[in-house]
């Protein structure tokens, strides 16, 4: 049985605006939305528990997911449709500003869930932060069941960062993996390094911290191990929705070991530094393919297994 990943969070619209450009262009999206999309082209099942307004940016959201044919749970509460205003410089790296609304009620998942994602604004914007952790804690509580978490940090949401932290962590207690960005890391325990703060964010409760380092790579550690791979060099683009594309994959990754409910209370984790490797190199592969296309445009299963039989990702332990 192919076991499902539900992803719960925000849908919303980017307003790109290109360094130098004279047009703002509004493209659907939002971490989550990408997730769940990436995991569908993945081959993974996937179900996207959501909420959007009934206005112009809704129809273009509610478009792009029916597009994507991605499974959807419309949860009631969305007054109106989240917007970020992305600015991309000239090497394609975007900063964002936020016009930010989530209220979503009535949260739930399809019953065959496996594991539940979440991340990005869901977890800190209020009243739905609070609704998504007791979601996270109910399921987590089911045996056979996991909650991985992508930090995702967007400051303009919650500029003190004491707050944003604290908000980050009540998620971080309640999850089997958690997933952050060197750059998250450095905003929310600024002092620390990378590997410290991973460390730190293990210390909470979950079992896999991963760290995404840019064209650095990524690392994860464990309770018994650090493993660290380089990035596929690839001709950048833009770096949209390539942690999202790397999220995808370590998702999918983890789900193919899931037991789904079948009486095992925890999730099976990479076996060894070897195994753990391999995911993470299938993970900023998958990144590296998206950074080499315009905005968030993760790659199908067949487009990651072509990129690492020619050799596009290497691992080292």
């Amino acid at each position: 049985m192919a076991h499902r990943v539900s992803v719960v969070g925000e849908v919303l619209v980017d307003l790109l605006w290109k360094a130098g450009a004279g047009e703002v262009v509004p493209a659907p999206g939002g971490s989550p939305a990408n997730v769940a999309i990436g995991l569908g082209r993945l081959g993974r099942p996937a179900t996207l528990v959501t909420s959007w307004g009934d206005d112009p940016p809704g129809a273009l959201v509610a478009g792009h997911l029916r597009r994507a044919g991605v499974p959807v749970r419309r949860a009631p509460g969305g007054g109106r449709t989240m917007l970020a205003l992305a600015y991309l410089d000239a090497a394609g790296s975007a900063t964002y500003d936020f016009l930010a609304a989530w209220d979503p009620t009535g949260l739930d998942v399809p019953g065959d869930t496996a594991i539940l994602h979440t991340g990005s604004l869901a977890i800190v914007v209020e009243p739905g932060a609070s609704r998504v952790l007791e979601l996270c804690r109910d399921l987590r509580a089911r045996p056979g069941r996991a909650v991985a978490i992508d930090l995702n940090v967007r400051p303009a949401v919650q500029p003190d960062p004491a707050a944003y932290r604290d908000a980050c962590l009540r998620f971080v207690e309640v999850a089997d993996v958690v997933k952050a960005s060197d750059e998250d890391l450095r905003l929310l325990f600024p002092g620390l390094e990378a590997g410290e703060a991973a460390r730190e964010l293990l210390s909470c409760g979950p079992r896999l911290a991963v760290v995404t380092l840019g064209p650095g790579g990524a690392f994860a550690v464990t309770a018994d191990a650090e493993v660290r791979v380089p990035a596929p060099a690839v001709d950048v683009r833009d770096t949209v929705g390539a942690g999202d594309a790397f999220q995808a994959a370590l998702l999918d990754a983890l789900a193919a070991g899931s037991p789904a409910g079948d009486g095992t209370d925890r999730l099976p984790l990479p076996a060894g530094p070897g195994d753990l490797a391999r995911v993470l190199t299938r993970c900023v592969t998958a990144a590296a393919l998206t950074c080499a296309r315009v905005g968030a445009d993760p790659p199908t299963a067949a487009e990651l297994e072509d990129a690492l039989s020619a050799g596009t990702g290497s691992a080292n332990a």
